[in-house]
């Protein structure tokens, strides 16, 4: 394990998830849809669970918390382009749109968020005694949620886009009716929208079978 490089994967996630808090705050003043805004409530409120989860695992671990790195600076600036742009939208004065760009945004932030949790599990996995059962456990308190928070943030993203275009969308989508917490679960709720638009009593069409005469 090169311990340099964890420590530097540990300042970026910790960097990353006050950066979330921050995204998310943003993200609720664009939110119009209220289910939608219940989610990001909540998800707000574990994210700045999952910032003090980062920074006790750095004690642990003997590592300083919030070391200025590169790549620090870089995840914050990544943080500051989606406010910008949630901002922006807002400005704008169209609802809908803002709620749109606020739900691609999240998507970005935390698609960074996830991988940086898949990377700590893999390093708990590499690692033995006490640090191992650091990221293991740290893993373990956050990984659903954040599972959750990409899911089913990008089920919503796509939806309100298929609201937008003035075709039938399912909200709230797929992936957050079935509970999603895999990619696989999320790509079968996706291939289930279909049946969930489908009017009732229709039935698929299929193909005609010839008689034998």
């Amino acid at each position: 394990m090169n311990v340099e490089n964890l420590e530097r994967l540990l300042q970026e996630a910790l960097e990353t998830e006050k950066g979330g808090v921050r995204v998310y705050e943003t993200a609720l003043r664009c939110a119009s849809n209220e289910e939608l805004r219940e989610e990001w409530e909540r998800y707000l409120e574990q994210t700045k669970k999952h910032v003090d989860v980062v920074a006790r695992l750095l004690s642990r671990l003997d590592f300083e918390e919030g070391s200025e790195t590169p790549g620090v600076r870089i995840v914050r600036m990544k943080a500051e382009a989606l406010i910008g742009a949630m901002t922006t939208a807002i400005e704008e004065g169209d609802r809908d749109a803002a709620q749109l760009v606020a739900a691609e945004c999240v998507v970005d932030a935390e698609t960074k968020d996830h991988q940086n949790w898949e990377l700590i599990g893999a390093a708990a996995r590499q690692t033995e005694g006490d640090a191992s059962e650091a990221l293991r456990e740290a893993y373990e308190a956050v990984e659903d949620e954040e599972d959750e928070h990409l899911y089913h943030t990008m089920g919503w993203c796509r939806e309100l886009w298929i609201q937008s275009l003035g075709m039938k969308a399912v909200l709230p989508p797929p992936e957050e009716r079935k509970h999603v917490k895999t990619a696989i679960a999320a790509a079968r709720a996706k291939a289930s929208r279909g049946r969930m638009t489908r009017p009732r009593g229709g039935r698929r069409r299929g193909r005609r079978v010839r008689s034998a005469a």
